[in-house]
């Protein structure tokens, strides 16, 4: 219970917030949780969009491919910065108030690419979003849970983990077909995505709140990152795959637009965004598909899967044949969903609920860093390597990782069954 209701005794500030509360007319929560949950896509669908646009922003801005790249790798280290530090805050202030200002920064950030006069202000406006990002991506996921109706609190769980990988694909998708059909593609995609998220920020406004405020707000601002002793030789077993995994989203989100430019000639943007739609939509069907999967055995085609899209990716690159690319898609894609859902399935269920936000915090730490730090360094090789070599030696360091990830979890996996039968 909150110490300012302890003894029946409120505070100023709660019996404002209670009148307030009551004559505000909030949304019945099954509204509530359709609003969040297309909330959630809608920010995850603007993460996606840039993808299709950066051959465009390339072509009018005179870009080199290392601006790119560190305008795709600022992102992924803002949303890593924002989960740490503001991840855990939903817990103290409210759902609501977190939602309303994380919707209102996206708010913010779409109309900064809306005005975006050059690379400097992209490269700003996806450090906001980045941030917006992060900050709204638990207290939706909590939101959405705690919403969901009653006899179908599995709809909300299925709802927070395929989100994020259908949310990119939707927005590499939904970006392309708008570049390929309007005269100013850019202009034209982040004005529907302001309109998008005015109208997800007022919706917030009056969806209810789903938890009670708590002491130690402030506190919770201090990032914590820790993984409990008991799994931490599981966790180590699954790094390579987080790694590699989240090297194939930089991939196909950030580097491949500027492969097909620069090996393939191929200027349409909606075959970047069909890439990126491809990957995304393979790796959520995998995640959907393979619930009843042991989480070792789906860490195990995770890596196998990327393993085979990787050198397929290699092939197509090395002999300039696009087809090769889009089986690379599907493979990659559907490893790269069973790879994480066996990383969360397998780690999730073996630690208590309080220790669960500072594994998330490790979890998340690595993945976003090898997204982020991947795709930046690859940019700055472009410059003394070429486009070429630069795409076969991506593809053979995530080739190279995610064998390992195979053999660190095959081995993982045999000293635990030796353990058990001691």
């Amino acid at each position: 219970m909150n110490s300012s209701n302890e003894g029946g005794v409120l505070s100023a500030a709660d019996r404002r917030a209670r009148t307030s509360s009551a004559r505000r007319p909030y949304l019945p929560r099954a509204v509530g949780f359709v609003g969040i949950s297309a909330a959630m896509v809608a920010i995850l669908v603007a993460a996606g969009a840039p993808t299709p646009l950066l051959p465009i922003y390339q072509k009018n801005w005179g870009l080199a491919p290392w601006e790119l790249t560190l305008a795709f790798g600022v992102y992924a280290i803002a949303l890593l910065i924002a989960i740490l530090v503001i991840g855990s805050l939903s817990d103290h202030i409210g759902r609501r108030p977190l939602m309303i200002a994380a919707l209102a920064v996206e708010l913010a950030a779409m109309l900064v690419f809306l005005f975006a006069p050059s690379i400097g202000w992209l490269i700003a406006a996806r450090i906001v979003q980045g941030v917006a990002t992060g900050a709204a991506s638990s207290a939706l996921s909590a939101a959405v849970v705690e919403l969901a109706p009653e006899r179908h609190k599995k709809l909300g769980a299925l709802m927070t983990s395929m989100a994020p990988l259908a949310g990119l694909g939707i927005g590499s998708l939904f970006a392309g077909i708008l570049a390929q059909f309007v005269s100013d593609p850019a202009f034209t995609v982040w004005l529907v995505l302001v309109v998008v998220m005015a109208i997800g920020t007022v919706f917030t406004v009056f969806t209810p709140e789903t938890s009670s405020r708590k002491p130690g707000a402030l506190a919770s601002l201090v990032p914590r990152v820790s993984v409990p002793p008991q799994v931490r030789a599981l966790f180590a077993s699954t790094l390579p795959g987080t790694i590699s995994a989240f090297m194939t989203m930089a991939l196909f989100l950030g580097l491949v637009p500027i492969v097909l430019g620069a090996v393939f000639a191929v200027t349409s943007p909606i075959v970047g965004a069909l890439a990126a739609f491809v990957t995304f939509a393979a790796g959520t069907v995998a995640s959907a598909l393979t619930t009843g999967v042991r989480p070792h055995h789906l860490r195990l085609l995770g890596a196998g899967a990327m393993t085979l899209g990787a050198i397929l990716f290699i092939g197509s690159v090395a002999a300039g044949a696009l087809p090769l690319l889009w089986a690379a898609a599907v493979f990659s894609g559907a490893g790269l969903g069973a790879s994480f859902s066996g990383t969360m399935r397998g780690l999730v269920p073996e630690v208590k609920a309080h220790d669960r936000g500072g594994l998330f915090a490790a979890i998340y730490l690595v993945a976003y860093l090898a997204m982020g730090i991947s795709a930046i360094v690859a940019g700055q090789f472009v410059g003394s390597v070429g486009v070429t070599s630069m795409a076969v030696g991506f593809g053979i360091v995530i080739a190279i990782v995610a064998m390992t990830g195979a053999l660190v979890t095959g081995t993982h996996s045999a000293r635990r069954r030796k353990a058990h039968a001691a």
